[in-house]
């Protein structure tokens, strides 16, 4: 339960890191250069192995190890907050004590995919998290990808646990965070998980987001949260039209293949996904670059 004269754990511009491929494996070179790249943008935090990270087609040696390699090299500069989610509730837990171990600073847990959990199912599962692992749990509600929508109710009832300390919230839905913020305690970090809608989350009164555009044009991200942060809401709308394109076509095909396909037009990496995604179409490539073209990234 946050403290209600706490300030939130977590705020800014947060990336959802993308996992580097060449050949089949994962390029951990490539992925080091792109935390450094997050660093020198100014990003607050960074999230290894999301759902942008293709944590489902990676196997449990190969996600332990990118934690574990984006805590060294973040080396205490920025926060990381691994993710841990799974439909099965002893893996999340493997997963969060593996985080802790290795010295996250918190873990992002997805709501249960694929099992349909009832409310009190969702409940406990984040309950058996917080009274296992002593570390921070950031909620992650995005029902467009789970099926399953965390109401209101079960969020506010988590965050009276003292392990849970914020939400992920990709139901690009503002006035649910509203009715939220007047029922939680101060301190609870409420994040945006939805690029294109996170101006107007952070009007509603959020504190940050968890970004798929970042990876892509970090520096337009923190100009932008920034901005916001200033009360410069004019600037704020500028990099918002300059952003909101590319905020669309990233999830024009199966993320996170347009991302990858920008990023390997700046030369960060390859355009390598694992099945079932597949690379990104030849359809939506024009679409990405003329959005790059918009944000100023050529």
């Amino acid at each position: 339960m946050s403290d209600a004269t706490a300030a939130p754990l977590f705020k800014g511009v947060i990336t959802a890191l993308v996992t580097p491929f060449r050949n089949g494996e994962v390029d951990y070179d490539a992925f080091k250069a792109q935390v450094e790249r997050q660093i020198a943008a100014g990003v607050d935090g960074l999230v290894p192995v999301g759902t942008t990270g293709e944590t489902s087609t990676l196997s449990m040696d190969e996600h332990k190890a990118i934690v574990k390699l984006c805590v060294e090299t973040a080396a205490g500069r920025v926060r990381v907050i691994a993710g841990a989610g799974s439909n099965n509730t002893a893996e999340t837990l493997e997963l969060a004590q593996h985080a802790k171990a290795v010295g996250a600073d918190a873990v992002l847990v997805v709501v249960p995919y694929y099992n349909k959990p009832s409310q009190e199912g969702l409940y406990q599962h984040f309950k058996a998290l917080n009274d296992a692992v002593q570390i921070p749990v950031l909620l992650y509600n995005v029902p467009g990808r789970t099926v399953i929508d965390m109401s209101n109710e079960t969020i506010v009832r988590l965050s009276k646990l003292p392990n849970i300390v914020g939400i992920k919230d990709a139901t690009g839905a503002l006035d649910r965070m509203s009715q939220l913020r007047v029922e939680i305690e101060p301190g609870f970090s409420f994040i945006s998980g939805d690029d294109p809608t996170f101006l107007g989350y952070m009007a509603h009164g959020g504190h940050g987001v968890i970004s798929v555009t970042s990876n892509v044009a970090p520096d337009a991200m923190v100009a932008l949260y920034q901005a916001v942060q200033q009360g410069a809401w004019e600037t704020a709308l500028g990099w918002q039209d300059k952003l909101i394109r590319l905020h669309k076509v990233l999830f024009a095909d199966a993320s996170p293949s347009p991302t990858k396909y920008a990023m390997s037009r700046l030369g960060l990496c390859t355009d390598e996904v694992r099945l079932p995604i597949v690379a990104c179409s030849q359809a939506v490539r024009p679409l990405v670059d003329q959005a790059m073209a918009v944000a100023g990234l050529g």
